[in-house]
């Protein structure tokens, strides 16, 4: 759960949303057993879920949160700090953080775009892949992007980017891979 849903999209629109934290502790043992960072470069519209109002009944009645959906994130977004109650080197997690900066230069459209590619890239759960097995997500980011009509040439193009990026290598023939960050 997180802020009201209407500031948090103008904040993604307009570039200002922050960088957010999550932490998992255990209270017993007062640690901290996970750590993660979500920059703000992956924020999207496509990662926030609108809550129901506030009943007639509540303080603030009308009043509309929402949710942040990691699980709708890829995996990339979660640059880990502290995990399972050990502490990442600084060196790892600047790396991490550095690898995807080439973000903040694009717009929130093509921002969208290309978190969720690469989602649907980590949804594979593996390190090669085939331009057919992308193709098998064009229905969901056409939910995601109801605006665009050619959704497989986007694919495309998305994919071309992470490359131009080293986020991925193209391999020939519809084939790609992961490059180990």
């Amino acid at each position: 759960m997180n802020s009201a849903y209407e500031p948090k999209i103008e904040a993604i629109h307009a570039g200002t949303v922050p960088n957010f934290l999550f932490l998992h502790y255990n209270p017993d043992a007062l640690v901290v057993s996970d750590l993660f960072v979500v920059p703000k470069h992956f924020m999207s519209e496509s990662v926030i879920e609108k809550r129901k109002p506030l009943s007639e009944n509540a303080r603030r009645h009308g009043w509309v949160g929402s949710n942040i959906l990691l699980g709708n994130l890829p995996l990339d977004a979660r640059i880990s700090m502290v995990k399972g109650g050990n502490e990442i080197p600084k060196t790892m997690v600047r790396e991490s953080w550095k690898r995807f900066t080439f973000l903040r230069g694009q717009s929130v459209y093509s921002r969208s775009w290309l978190t969720d590619v690469l989602a649907s890239v980590r949804q594979l759960e593996r390190e090669t892949f085939t331009l057919a097995d992308m193709y098998a997500f064009e229905k969901k980011l056409a939910r995601l992007h109801p605006n665009n009509k050619h959704i497989r040439p986007k694919i495309r193009q998305q994919l071309q980017v992470l490359r131009d990026h080293g986020i991925i290598e193209f391999l020939g023939k519809g084939s790609y891979r992961i490059r180990k960050s």
